[in-house]
């Protein structure tokens, strides 16, 4: 499947070469990266408290839509950070530094976005479950 072979320079052959490749993606996602790690923790935490808060449809897609936003900016970040270090190595490059920075900023961003988001939806909620 290519897998084995880290060696791989052409371009995949079948869609289940491209799927082991994207899952070995995900899995260097979860293995290496903290805070990809720290926001599917969250993720699962606001999906139990959804199902037991019995949430509605339009609060799915939103929950749905900033969990993928936070996701996606991550693994953005990721990319960034790792094609700077490969260009940079271990020495201090203040544009690699503003890179990085913007990066985290878009990552920040969007952990906003899911944290309004999460407010407005389970705010009025559990006001109404203490009152």
């Amino acid at each position: 499947m290519g897998l084995k072979d880290k060696r791989q320079i052409d371009k995949n052959k079948t869609f289940f070469q491209s799927l082991g490749h994207a899952l070995e993606g995900i899995k260097r996602l979860v293995l290496e990266e903290r805070n990809f790690r720290f926001d599917l923790i969250i993720a699962a935490i606001v999906l139990c408290l959804g199902i037991v808060l019995q949430i509605k449809i339009n609060e799915w897609l939103w929950l749905f839509a900033a969990f993928f936003s936070v996701i996606g900016s991550e693994v953005l970040n990721s990319i960034i950070e790792n094609v700077v270090d490969l260009i940079v190595g271990h020495h201090f490059d203040l544009m690699a530094k503003r890179a990085k920075d913007i990066a985290a900023g878009g990552v920040l961003l969007s952990a906003t976005f899911a944290a309004i988001i999460g407010a407005l939806i389970f705010i009025p909620r559990l006001i109404m479950l203490f009152k």
